[in-house]
């Protein structure tokens, strides 16, 4: 309900206007049996047609009148539902792109994805069914039940004695179902889960013929969200029998009730029949309020995980510079400790520095902590103890934009989007085709670029399906080049490249980007030979450090690793 009120209270004189219709249609909708009753026990004794014919069509305009306000009602509590969704839709997508890689970790990606559509569609239907029955099932309710009593108090009573044992029951059912529904949402992640992992592998499982195992891995999935759904079902689902169960035996006693009283000239058929009116409006004002209590269970299940994720802290804020650089360098990492969720460490004592303009190749075997470092020069994560430094300062006390303005970056699998070649590498920025053109260039692209037939204005796939991979590297390359940056970080960025290609995007670099400090992770000696400093990683530790001449003598790691890609006599 608080995210409902924060999120319409922009359109707070719309919703004002839009309850105002909603309760004067429910107003006019209770003076047609009321009129129903004056003319039965009222003007049709009196056998004066005129008198029969005038209340009829006030019977009918009454009628339409409630249509139209209604309608009108209707389409104005849409219009807010559609706005309050269209809000917390763009909130919650802002504050996920301002996660934290940690916040990220533990949310996941695939719960991220089922709570900003799902869940925010769960919101749109409640946020309507509020706006349309919140207020209109109330007022019916009660309205009904005072115009009853007005007419005939003893039929009223009894017929009220069943809405205590209604009320009991939403409330039992309803708070249970909050729980299942909560559950349902959780099995809704985790099949979003193996849809994106399918979806995102569908060529390796069609590689390797997985496709039945996938089907039956999806199956599990989709039986466990079934069997939640089906529980939470199940519980919701007892409310409408209920209801009409204990309706029906109020309807049955006041009928009995009305008889004896009818029969004892203590009333009239006339309110007899208004009084059945009356209850059946008071009876579907009643189902229609166990409904927003069915929808408010899901709702408020999905309201909790869209609030948890908007209000969550604001982590790895900018912190105050005080502590000096210990030592010169652009990059510095000053006895670094890190772990992943504060468990097992993934790095140990890394303490090393590089000059600005200088290049500093990474290379160890997989899961030796290559990409960590990566992450925390980024501040991806804060280190656990010892810090990191960028051109003289602690990366913690740059904003976002500050760091991420001096810094160009190129994964292997990085992204691409369904747009032409040129918006890809400006990526929003609006840089001038020039540079787009000189990135492509030095990024060794421009050539397959121009022999396509659309050149910059071709179309690429989502992901760059329409261009190998060794293509979808060269640009995402000249995309990081583009925004021509101080830092430029490749991170196994060329391994779909061949040697010879390889060696002309690193001359290129050194040749047009001198003054730019490089970090590049590889698996290929030739990748980082002419690199300033070379560390090798095994197990998260810096195990040798230095240029490649150096390591060749002192490393044996190194030498197996450069002696089994380059060969021994090659390198002598």
């Amino acid at each position: 309900m608080k995210l409902f009120l924060k999120y319409s209270k922009p359109f707070a004189p719309y919703v004002c206007l839009g309850l105002f219709i909603k309760i004067l249609g429910s107003f006019s909708e209770l003076v047609i049996p009321f009129i129903l009753e004056h003319i039965i026990d009222v003007v049709v004794p009196t056998s004066d047609m005129r008198a029969v014919l005038f209340w009829g069509v006030a019977m009918i305009v009454v009628s339409l009148l409630t249509l139209v306000l209604n309608v009108v009602a209707n389409r104005m509590a849409a219009k807010v539902a559609r706005n309050v969704t269209e809000g917390v839709r763009h909130d919650l997508f802002r504050r996920v792109m301002y996660l934290t890689a940690a916040q990220i970790d533990k949310l996941t990606v695939p719960s991220l994805e089922s709570r900003l559509t799902s869940d925010t569609f769960q919101i749109h239907r409640v946020t309507g069914m509020i706006l349309r029955m919140g207020i209109r099932a109330p007022i019916l309710l009660i309205g009904g039940v005072l115009v009853t009593l007005a007419l005939d108090p003893v039929m009223t009573l009894v017929m009220l004695g069943t809405l205590p044992l209604i009320a009991v029951s939403v409330l039992i059912v309803s708070r249970k179902g909050i729980k299942l529904f909560t559950g349902v949402q959780d099995k809704v992640d985790s099949m979003t889960g193996v849809v994106r992992e399918n979806a995102t592998g569908i060529r390796v499982v069609k590689a390797l013929s997985k496709t039945d195992y996938e089907k039956r891995h999806f199956d599990g999935s989709n039986r466990a969200l079934v069997a939640a759904e089906k529980r939470a079902q199940l519980t919701m689902a007892l409310s409408n029998p209920l209801i009409t169960f204990f309706l029906n035996a109020g309807l049955a006693a006041v009928i009995v009730v009305g008889a004896y009283r009818v029969q004892g000239e203590l009333t009239k058929p006339g309110v007899i029949i208004a009084f059945m009116s009356y209850f059946t409006i008071i009876a579907n004002a009643m189902i229609a309020i166990t409904r927003i209590f069915t929808m408010m269970t899901r709702g408020i299940a999905s309201a909790n995980r869209i609030t948890e994720v908007i209000e969550l802290n604001q982590e790895l804020t900018p912190v105050e510079n005080t502590k000096k650089c210990p030592r010169e360098g652009y990059i510095v990492f000053d006895h670094v400790d890190f772990s992943y969720g504060k468990m097992k460490k993934t790095l140990t004592d890394i303490d090393f520095s590089l000059t600005k303009g200088g290049t500093l190749g990474i290379i160890g075997a997989t899961g030796s902590g290559k990409s960590t470092v990566i992450q925390l020069l980024m501040r991806y994560y804060d280190a656990d103890s010892g810090a990191v430094y960028l051109d003289g300062r602690d990366v913690r006390s740059y904003t976002a934009d500050e760091l991420y303005s001096k810094i160009g970056i190129v994964r292997q699998n990085d992204f691409i989007y369904n747009d032409t070649i040129e918006e890809n590498i400006s990526f929003g920025r609006d840089l001038p085709h020039e540079d787009i053109e000189k990135a492509a260039v030095i990024a060794q692209a421009h050539g397959f670029i121009s022999d396509i037939e659309a050149g910059y204005d071709h179309q690429l796939t989502s992901k760059g399906t329409n261009v190998s991979g060794g293509q979808r590297q060269r640009l995402l390359i000249s995309r990081a080049l583009a925004g021509k940056p101080e830092l430029l970080i490749l991170d196994d960025s060329s391994s779909a490249l061949d040697y010879k290609t390889d060696a002309n995007l690193r001359r290129a670099i050194s040749e047009n980007l001198g003054d730019t400090t490089q970090v590049i992770v590889a698996q290929r000696v030739s990748s980082i030979m002419g690199s300033d400093l070379i560390l090798v990683m095994d197990e998260g530790e810096i195990v040798a450090a230095g240029t490649h001449e150096q390591l060749i003598e002192s490393c044996e790691v190194y030498r197996e690793i450069s002696d089994s890609q380059l060969g021994g006599a090659f390198l002598e």
